[in-house]
């Protein structure tokens, strides 16, 4: 009789499947893994606190920049699912061309945004690396934990353009 077992992927397209599924959670797997620390140590710092009457100053310096790099990646995942904050009051007054009109006005101001915050965290990042900034607690490259905003906005921009290249092919404007 015949096999009703579905054919097996090559191998090639089981790793090209992983690859995508990477890219497109790649946000997600740096925010769970920045939540993750950011609870972890505060959960310790918590404990010994109380128990033990000593507070580690390092625990909120490390939160702090885990934070940055969690609201970045999660600004990141709201464009990608168009999920991001909007104002609709009058957008939802318009007719469907003039809407896609505001949809791409939109776009192209937070492209404009993004755009000016990866040229300044890209000239902050090489401040911090010309200076050779520490943290003070923990003394680590502070450029490790401000990169988040250049890199972060890298992502979003191309977030953006295929979320509005979606919305185009899907008229969902």
């Amino acid at each position: 009789g015949a096999d009703a077992s579905p054919p097996v992927p090559p191998p090639d397209s089981r790793r090209s499947a992983r690859m995508k599924f990477f890219l497109n959670r790649f946000e997600e797997i740096i925010g769970v893994v920045c939540l993750g620390i950011m609870v972890t140590v505060a959960f310790v710092n918590v404990l010994t606190r109380y128990f033990f009457k000593y507070s580690m100053a390092f625990t909120e310096e490390i939160t702090l920049y885990l934070f940055v790099w969690a609201v970045m990646m999660g600004t990141s995942i709201a464009f990608r699912e168009g999920s991001n904050m909007a104002v609709t009051l009058f957008y939802e007054r318009f007719r469907k061309g003039n809407r896609k009109l505001l949809m791409l006005f939109s776009s192209l101001l937070s492209m404009a945004f993004f755009i000016v915050l990866t040229y300044f965290g890209v000239l902050e990042v090489m401040d911090e690396i010309a200076m050779n900034a520490m943290t003070e607690a923990i003394e680590m490259p502070v450029w490790w934990f401000t990169s988040a905003m250049p890199i972060a906005s890298v992502m979003i921009l191309f977030r953006i353009v295929l979320r509005t290249r979606d919305d185009l092919r899907t008229r969902n404007y």
